[in-house]
């Protein structure tokens, strides 16, 4: 796999990037269909091993990305107006660090032309996930993980 020559995330704000640049700039880690749990008290939020019943654990995908609010009403649309205010979007997340002008990660696949390579890198939910289907009470589910 080669390097992407289009660098188009180096030399675009997020507001000037078109549908499919924006859709391409999701490293498909899947962390940001994970149940998070919030302090009633702090605000502070705390991740779970419990996935989206609509995640693919395997690839880290939705199954039915383009429909998946029909299943899933809350499932956050992210774009231009909310990218800089959802606050519990994973640190790695390019959508993220392009917010804050920081440079997206080696192991992005815009960056080294490599689907897998988040996979191996450790940073999506492949291999260590559960669907909300089977889960139970998420609180038995909290992890101690950086998302």
């Amino acid at each position: 796999m080669g390097q992407v020559t289009n660098r188009f995330w180096e030399t675009k704000t997020l507001a000037e990037l078109d549908r499919g640049q924006w859709e391409a700039l999701c490293d498909g880690c899947g962390k940001c269909c994970l149940h998070k749990l919030e302090d009633d008290e702090t605000g502070e939020l705390y991740p779970t091993n419990v996935a989206c019943k609509l995640l693919d654990r395997r690839s880290a995908q939705c199954r039915d990305y383009k429909n998946r609010r029909s299943y899933v009403p809350d499932c956050v649309r992210l774009d231009i107006g909310n990218v800089f205010t959802t606050e519990w979007l994973p640190s790695t997340c390019a959508y993220r660090l392009r917010a804050n002008g920081e440079p997206l990660p080696d192991w992005h696949y815009l960056v080294c032309g490599d689907r897998e390579a988040v996979h191996r890198a450790g940073e999506s939910t492949r291999g260590w996930t559960v669907s909300e289907d089977d889960a139970g009470d998420l609180e038995f589910h909290m992890v101690d993980r950086t998302l």
